[in-house]
């Protein structure tokens, strides 16, 4: 009977995985073959070859490769000093780093283009920029914004993997007489190639499937990507969702074909870096050259953060953005109106959403992280694939496959054009983060813990109950963090599959940004970074009291 049961609870979680994100993808590439309804094979692509279509297929390919060259630039100095150098022992610098990359991209394209437009902040500071400002709002800009949002995501894997690489090779290396070029070029690129080529590509496929920046900054200045067109084609009329299911198969394509080039490359080498052998940490001293690395570290820092944040603050509280920047020019009445008017529904709206859709996520994950780390079979597998998909497909991919399977006239659920489409979407496409984040502590288990509980008698409800969902708290609560914050900002599905008349805080921003009325979006920008911020602090506050009291 309780294997029964289990079999039975194992299939319920593979259907429910099955419809939240099989399905859903599977009619994306579907309707790619079939876009006005009959099938045509791979005859539907040959769209691809019109000069339209070519061109933002080459403008998402050069953006890929843009932003992870920039990224690289900004990011390897910085792996440097971090790894190598005395600065190292500054552990707040990898905290302050992240920062970029936890703001959403819409809100720091906004904060940019805000500065840099004419008579922007960056003229009224430094009125000498103003014969390079019109430079920004070129493809060197976008690359540039992206660059300051990703760099974090490649600054660490750059550093970690210059760490692992340690000091003794190079100590082999100088040895044996060789110079710097030649360690350089000998022992530690190749080495680091592993490491970097796994970072660049993430950072590229993040780039080609980020949706904020250019629809925000793009669309203005007609570099339109995969992204933005096929948010175009799903939601300006005349609709026309066979083209966009064309354009996501093409944007997933592309994602898995640079995948797995840089599997085969990273596969063709065997090199090894950490072994039980003793290891030394490679230490280059800068000496008077260390203020250098400083201003480098405050550069970088006043560019991805200092640039966009004080846009965002200067227009919150700027009566007349026109009026330029003066202390007689400043008020709080934007902030009144935000809470007073319409922003304070959309910003309800999202805590409620967010809120809703983490509890979900977080119950789906317990039991499909339950389920996964109990057997290692074929089915467990594939729900462990299902659960991951989301996080690396590109978002605007899983919402397009959210409309074609829940507005087909065959599916019985009704939920499209309602709050709850908004709620399904944050729990697909945040789901992995609940579902990793549970099975990393759910792996550092023992199984004596369950052994004695059964032998004391204990039934399986009552050890989930007592033991295992006390002992993975931890990973809940991350889980749950994790997909509020990110559902309390996110911008692609709200704006494409909100119902009429309901705002989202991301949405909200977006449509003021747009309207010309930046002062307010710029408002409801600070209070959700900021709510955002002050919940992950209490939460995160809590679960380290939890884990001090169970030590």
């Amino acid at each position: 009977m309780g294997k029964a049961i289990q079999t039975l609870n194992k299939w319920a979680a593979l259907l429910v995985l099955i419809i939240l994100v099989f399905m859903p993808l599977s009619l994306v590439l579907l309707r790619s073959v079939t876009p006005d309804g009959a099938f045509e094979g791979f005859s539907a692509f040959s769209i691809l070859l019109e000069a339209q279509y070519t061109e933002i297929l080459v403008n998402s390919l050069m953006l890929g490769f843009g932003v992870v060259i920039g990224a690289s630039i900004l990011a390897a100095p910085l792996a440097f000093f971090m790894a190598r150098t005395e600065l190292r022992k500054h552990r707040w610098i990898d905290i302050v780093l992240i920062i970029p990359f936890m703001t959403p991209p819409y809100i720091g394209a906004m904060g940019w283009i805000l500065s840099m437009q004419p008579n922007g902040y960056a003229e009224q500071l430094l009125p000498f920029l103003s014969g390079v400002t019109p430079y920004f709002f070129t493809y060197f800009g976008m690359v540039l914004v992206m660059s300051l949002h990703l760099f974090p995501f490649i600054y660490l894997i750059m550093r970690n993997t210059l760490q692992n690489i340690g000091g003794r090779l190079e100590e082999a290396g100088l040895i044996h007489g060789g110079s710097f070029q030649y360690r350089l070029r000998k022992i530690i690129v190749p080495l680091f190639f592993s490491g970097y080529s796994m970072g660049a590509l993430l950072v590229f496929v993040k780039t080609i499937g980020e949706f904020g920046t250019p629809v925000t900054l793009g669309n203005r200045i007609g570099f339109y990507v995969l992204t933005s067109e096929i948010h175009r084609y799903t939601s300006v009329w005349p609709l026309d969702f066979g083209t966009a299911a064309i354009l996501s198969t093409m944007l997933l394509s592309v994602s898995i074909t640079i995948w797995y080039i840089q599997q085969w490359m990273v596969a063709r080498r065997h090199d090894k870096v950490v072994s039980g052998k003793g290891q030394t940490s490679a230490f280059t001293p800068l000496g008077k050259y260390r203020i250098f690395a400083w201003i480098y570290l405050f550069v970088v820092l006043g560019l991805a953060i200092g640039v966009p944040y004080f846009s965002v603050v200067s227009t919150a509280f700027l009566r007349v953005q026109g009026d330029g920047l003066a202390l007689s020019n400043l008020t709080t009445q934007h902030m009144v109106n935000l809470f007073t008017g319409s922003g304070l529904n959309a910003l309800l709206n999202s805590v409620w959403l967010a809120a809703i859709a983490a509890t979900i996520a977080v119950a789906i994950g317990i039991w499909v992280a339950i389920v996964i780390m109990r057997k290692k079979g074929v089915t467990e597998k594939s729900m462990d694939f299902l659960s991951l998909a989301p996080n690396t497909v590109p978002g605007i991919v899983v919402v397009v496959g959210l409309i074609l399977f829940w507005n087909a006239p065959w599916n019985p659920g009704m939920i499209y054009n309602t709050w709850m489409m908004l709620v399904a979407t944050y729990v697909i496409l945040y789901l992995p983060f609940t579902v990793q984040n549970i099975k990393a502590i759910y792996g550092q288990l023992g199984d004596s813990l369950f052994q004695a509980a059964k032998m004391s008698g204990a039934g399986p409800i009552y050890i989930l109950r007592t033991v295992l969902i006390p002992l993975i708290i931890p990973g809940i609560l991350a889980g749950w963090i994790m997909s509020f914050t990110i559902s309390m900002r996110e911008l692609v599905g709200s704006l494409i599959l909100r119902p009429p008349n309901m705002h989202t805080s991301a949405t909200f921003i977006y449509s003021q940004f747009e309207q010309g009325t930046a002062a307010l979006g710029m408002a409801m920008a600070l209070v959700s970074v900021g709510f955002t911020t002050v919940v992950l602090i209490v939460v995160e506050h809590y679960k380290h009291r939890m884990q001090a009291y169970r030590q």
